[in-house]
C-alpha cells in the first residue's frame, strides 16, 4: 500500500473511531459450562446470540471479538486485512507443527505462497490426477474391507493422507515412513484441541495432549528431514511436489534451507489432507442422513461412470456431486474458527476493536446466518444450482478468503469426486450410528464419536 492511499485509511479509521462504539459482551464461559462435552454446541449457541452483530466472547481473562458477518469478514479477510494476523489463539500452539511457511503469516508466508502457488495451478493439479485416482483406489483397495466395519474417520483420513503423502513424496518415502507419518499428522492436529477452549493458559503450563503432541512433531520431522534433504541432493524433474519446492528453493541453502521445505510440506499436507478428510467424514454421515440425495448421487455415478474406474475426464459431467460437496463444507468447513490478532486499533462495522485484540471468524457460524441463507441448517445440494439467488460473496469461506484463501480447493474438489466415486461405483454404504452426529473440538471439524459403516459390494446391496 502507497504512503498516500495508507495515510487515507489512517484519516477514515479515525473519523470512523470517533463515533465507534464498543461490542457488547456475551458470557460464553456460561455456555461452554453448559456444554461441557461439545464445546462446538457453544459457539453454535452464541452465534445465534450474536445474529451476525460484533460481539465479545467472555472466556474469564480472554475476551475475543466474534466476527461473523459477511461484511466484516470481508474487512478481516480482505479490505484491511495486513492488520490482522495468524497469530495468538489457535495459531501459537500449532506453530511448532505448522512453522513459518504457507500457514504462518508475514514475509514467510509471502514468500512460501509465491513459491506453492504454481503447485495447486489447475493445469498443475490436473497433471497429477491420473496418478492421484490411481492411488486413490490402491488406498481404497488396502484400506475398505467389503462386509465388514469401517473406521469413518480414521479410515477416510488414512486414505486420503497416503494418497496426499504419495503424491507429494513420489516414490521418495517408503511404506514404513508413511505408517509413522500418517499417525503423527493425526495427533498433531487433535492433540492441542483443549488449549482452543482455555488459550489463555500460558504456552508453558503443561496441559492434556501436550506431550503426545511434541511426539508426534518429533516423528513427523524424523521422516520429512531426510526426505528433503534427499530432495535438494537431487531435486530431478518429477512432479512429486517436495522435488518442485527443492528445485524452487535451491538457492536456500544449509539447515535453514532444509527447515523451510520442511515448513511448506508440512503446512500444504495439513491444507491438502484435513480440509478433504473432514469434508470425507461428513460426506458419509449426509448419504445415510439424505437418502434423496444419495439416490441422485447413485443415478450420477451410474449414468457417467458406470461400473469401470473414475477418470478425469469424468469430473466434469458429475454436476450433483460438486453441489453435494459444496454443500457439505458449507455445514461442516474443516477450517471452523479462523482467529486473528489485531495489530493496530480499528472499526469494524462501527465496532472498534483494539490492538492486540483477538477477532475470531467462524465459517462454522458465518454459513449458518439465516439473513443470508434459506433453512440455514437444512442440508440442500441444489442451493448451489446454477441459476440460484446469488449471496453475499463473503457468506461462504469454507477456504477462507483474501490473500489467505486456502490454495488447495482445486485439489481437494478432484481428490473429494475421486474417492468417493471410486466407493460409490462399486459399494453401497450402510452406517452404524444411532444419535445425533456431533462434531468434536479439534483444529479441525470432523465427526465425533465412533462412527462406522460396512460398505456392501453393489451386486449384494
Amino acid at each position: 500500500m502507497g504512503e498516500r492511499a495508507q495515510m487515507s485509511l489512517d484519516a477514515v479509521v479515525d473519523a470512523a473511531a470517533g463515533s465507534a462504539r464498543s461490542a457488547a459482551t456475551l458470557p460464553f464461559y456460561r455456555l461452554l459450562a453448559k456444554h461441557p462435552r461439545d464445546p462446538v454446541s457453544a459457539f453454535e449457541e452464541v452465534g445465534r446470540q450474536a445474529g451476525g452483530q460484533i460481539v465479545r466472547l467472555n472466556m474469564g481473562p480472554f475476551r475475543p471479538y466474534l466476527v461473523t458477518h459477511p461484511d466484516h469478514v470481508q474487512h478481516v479477510l480482505k479490505t484491511n486485512q495486513p492488520n490482522y494476523v495468524r497469530e495468538g489463539m489457535f495459531w501459537d500452539p500449532l506453530a511448532p507443527l505448522i512453522g513459518g511457511g504457507i500457514l504462518s503469516d508475514g514475509e514467510s508466508w509471502r514468500e512460501s505462497r509465491k513459491i506453492l502457488q504454481p503447485l495447486f495451478t489447475v493445469k498443475y493439479v490436473d497433471s497429477l490426477a491420473e496418478r492421484m485416482a490411481d492411488i486413490l483406489v490402491e488406498q481404497i483397495d488396502e484400506v475398505v474391507r467389503p462386509g465388514e466395519p469401517f473406521d469413518i474417520v480414521g479410515g477416510i483420513a488414512e486414505i486420503v493422507q497416503k494418497t496426499i503423502v504419495r503424491l507429494f513424496f513420489g516414490d521418495k518415502i517408503s511404506d514404513e515412513d508413511i505408517a509413522r507419518l500418517i499417525p503423527a499428522y493425526e495427533v498433531g492436529v487433535t492433540a492441542t484441541a483443549i488449549r482452543l477452549v482455555l488459550p489463555f493458559v500460558p504456552g508453558y503450563v503443561p496441559m492434556p495432549g501436550d506431550r503426545a503432541f511434541r511426539r508426534s512433531i518429533r516423528t513427523i520431522d524424523d521422516v520429512i528431514y531426510p526426505r528433503v534433504r534427499a530432495a535438494r541432493e537431487d531435486p530431478g524433474d518429477g512432479l512429486d511436489v517436495v522435488s518442485a519446492i527443492a528445485r524452487a528453493r535451491r538457492d536456500d541453502i544449509g539447515p535453514e534451507g532444509d527447515r523451510r521445505i520442511r515448513d511448506d510440506m508440512v503446512g500444504m499436507h495439513g491444507a491438502s489432507s484435513e480440509t478433504t478428510s473432514t469434508a470425507l467424514a461428513w460426506a458419509w454421515v449426509m448419504l445415510d442422513e439424505h437418502q434423496d440425495v444419495a439416490e441422485r448421487i447413485y443415478e450420477e455415478i451410474d449414468g457417467t461412470v458406470g461400473d469401470g474406474p473414475v477418470r478425469p475426464s469424468h469430473l466434469p459431467e458429475l454436476q450433483y456431486m460438486r453441489r453435494f460437496l459444496q454443500e457439505v463444507v458449507r455445514l461442516y468447513p474443516s477450517g471452523w474458527i479462523l482467529p486473528r490478532r489485531v495489530l493496530e486499533t480499528d472499526v469494524i462495522g462501527g465496532v472498534t476493536v483494539k490492538a492486540g485484540s483477538t477477532v475470531v471468524l467462524s465459517p462454522y457460524i458465518t454459513h449458518r446466518l439465516e439473513e443470508f441463507w434459506e433453512r440455514p441448517l437444512e442440508f440442500d445440494p441444489e442451493r448451489f444450482a446454477p441459476g440460484r439467488e446469488r449471496r453475499h460473496r463473503w457468506s461462504y469461506i469454507p477456504f477462507s478468503g483474501g490473500p489467505h484463501q486456502c490454495l488447495g480447493q482445486h485439489l481437494f474438489m478432484i481428490q473429494a469426486q475421486f474417492l468417493l466415486v471410486s466407493m460409490l461405483s462399486r459399494y453401497r454404504p450402510v452406517l452404524h450410528a444411532s444419535g445425533p452426529k456431533r462434531a468434536r473440538l479439534a483444529s479441525t471439524l470432523r465427526p465425533g464419536g465412533r462412527l462406522q459403516m460396512t460398505m456392501v459390494e453393489r451386486s449384494r446391496a
